[in-house]
């Protein structure tokens, strides 16, 4: 009776439908903190994933992020795979020429910038053809608006749980920078093994502060278990020095 889909959709409705008053912290690049709930998270990322797919992301489709530890960011880590891309983080540490040739080589369709991050993408985005580049946050939020202008996608068929759902590079120390892809299974999986005793041991009375980045191996899976696990509350403390 138990026998489910492991898809990142079954933990995004477990956490949403069982913790949507569990807190989300961010401490933003100039200080300042934000905080929601899960259920804000929600709806956002339901949003995300109706705007994405209104621009045309179809199931396959890779969606860079080039972000800090921030809520955007967690939210495009859940939005993306709803709407049945694949999340694929950026490590911002590369040099732009090595960031160039991981968004060609992914062939990334969309990029979500965090507005800080521009300089080095403008550095980035003439050697590549990404069709939409979205800016989260300062002066030239889009972002925002995007979300503003969305529908909330509605609970989609579980995908196979063998499609991919995110991605990420090698910093190329052997040569160019190699894709490595992760199906739903494998994250889910990969969730339950980390918050059990004898890996990370996360429980629901714990307060989780990453201090891996977002954009480095998809921040050792702790955006997913937080939410597999509804922790008392998950901090995203943005490392943008």
């Amino acid at each position: 009776m138990m026998d489910f889909p492991l898809t990142l959709a079954a933990i995004f409705r477990h956490a949403e439908r069982l913790f949507p008053r569990r807190a989300i912290v961010t401490r933003r690049a100039d200080t300042s903190i934000h905080r929601y709930t899960f259920a804000d998270l929600a709806l956002r990322a339901r949003r995300l994933a109706g705007a994405l797919q209104q621009h045309g992301v179809a199931p396959g489709d890779r969606v860079a992020t080039l972000a800090w530890n921030n809520y955007q960011h967690l939210e495009a880590y859940w939005g993306i795979p709803l709407a049945g891309g694949v999340l694929h983080t950026l490590n911002l540490r590369l040099h732009p020429d090595e960031i160039s040739f991981i968004v060609n080589d992914a062939q990334d369709r969309v990029v979500l910038v965090d507005h800080t991050l521009l300089p080095l993408w403008k550095k980035v985005a003439p050697k590549t053809s990404v069709r939409h580049v979205v800016v989260m946050g300062g002066e030239d939020d889009s972002y925002e608006a995007l979300l503003a202008g969305a529908e909330p996608i509605a609970d989609p068929p579980d995908p196979d749980e063998r499609t991919a759902a995110a991605m990420c590079y090698t910093t190329g120390t052997t040569g160019q920078p190699k894709g490595v892809v992760y199906s739903h299974r494998a994250l889910v999986l990969h969730s339950l093994a980390i918050a059990l005793p004898n890996g990370i041991g996360v429980a629901e009375h714990d307060v989780i502060l990453p201090v891996v980045p977002m954009f480095h191996v998809n921040a050792w899976g702790l955006p997913y278990v937080a939410a597999m696990i509804r922790p008392a509350s998950s901090i995203c403390s943005c490392a943008s020095a």
